[in-house]
């Protein structure tokens, strides 16, 4: 593979010249220009992507660090932002936190170093700053960071309400929420619907911690359930905790839905494929991810945003568990 001094060499001109050519850099004559591109064409020399982002501080690489990779929202959401990406020239790099704050502070600094143009993040730590010290455009996605920060989420209280007002009206008089993290501000928007539409209405409320996992729900679900066997109606703040509860309604043989009703919430492929299909307050996943995908490129062109909070609306999709009004 030819080297660039050996296209300097080529074209009788320093490898100064050529770096300020291909880089667009500086001012390179018109001879020199065009014993430059002679040289490129006889050698079939290929720009290093890693040398020019290092002489530029620039490349086309957007970083995306996401909470957990085995949610299904997540590598769905990520598939969006890969397809726009891709769409406007640009190379995603996926990082997993793991739920993990020390790995989600590790790959903002690695990938600052590696000059990436962009970083679109979704937080599991929304409450700490250490985000501010990156000195690159930024998107929070799904989870705002705050109002500096353009951020791209869904209507989280609206979509709680959309889902404990229908439990209510297909009959569930005891209502159980299954939150998510109490960090998350996310996640205590949508408690905060549930705890609106359920408020002055003829049910009672009782409100449990889950992480966004599948089988800790379970668990935790089962355990509930076992002890509180008059619970008819489940919210869960995400469709891996509605899964993990359907799981445990499974496991004690109670009927769904004539003896318990559940409503996630995110809108997930596999909510529409496990038996009985689970009604979700779903989120318009590849929105978010475009959405967010769009604001970045914007802000490393340099170009104007129209509006740095973007919030989008869910929509309940009625499935197999819950009744009929």
């Amino acid at each position: 593979m030819a080297t660039i001094s050996e296209v300097a060499k080529l074209a009788e001109v320093s490898v100064a010249t050529v770096s300020r050519y291909l880089n667009n850099s500086g001012y390179v004559g018109a001879k020199s220009r065009e014993a430059i591109e002679s040289a490129i064409q006889q050698l079939n020399y290929v720009p290093s992507e890693v040398a020019r982002s290092l002489s530029t501080k620039q490349s086309d690489i957007i970083g995306l660090i996401i909470p957990d990779i085995k949610n299904p929202f997540f590598p769905e959401l990520a598939r969006a932002v890969e397809d726009t990406a891709f769409e406007y020239g640009y190379t995603v790099i996926l990082c997993n936190s793991d739920e993990s704050a020390d790995k989600e502070k590790h790959y903002l600094q690695k990938l600052t170093k590696k000059y990436v143009a962009g970083i679109i993040l979704t937080s599991i730590i929304e409450q700490e700053t250490h985000w501010q010290d990156v000195k690159l455009p930024i998107v929070a996605l799904d989870r705002p960071l705050n109002w500096n920060i353009p951020s791209v989420t869904t209507n989280n209280q609206k979509g709680a309400s959309l889902a404990t007002d229908y439990l209510i009206r297909c009959g569930a008089k005891n209502l159980l929420c299954i939150s998510g993290p109490k960090n998350f501000v996310s996640s205590q928007t949508r408690v905060d619907g549930f705890k609106s539409a359920s408020k002055c209405r003829e049910v009672k409320t009782e409100i449990i911690e889950s992480p966004y996992d599948f089988e800790i729900a379970e668990k935790i679900v089962f355990d509930y359930l076992q002890k509180n066997p008059s619970i008819d109606g489940i919210f869960a703040c995400s469709d891996a905790s509605a899964l993990g509860a359907l799981k445990a309604a499974h496991r004690l043989q109670i009927r769904i839905p004539e003896e318990l009703q559940i409503v996630g919430f995110d809108g997930i492929q596999i909510g529409n494929i496990v038996t009985p299909s689970l009604t979700t307050v779903a989120q318009n996943i590849y929105q978010l991810g475009q959405t967010a995908a769009k604001l970045l490129i914007k802000q490393i062109e340099g170009k104007k945003l129209e509006q740095e909070a973007v919030c989008i609306d869910p929509e309940l999709i009625i499935r197999e568990t819950t009744r009929k009004e």
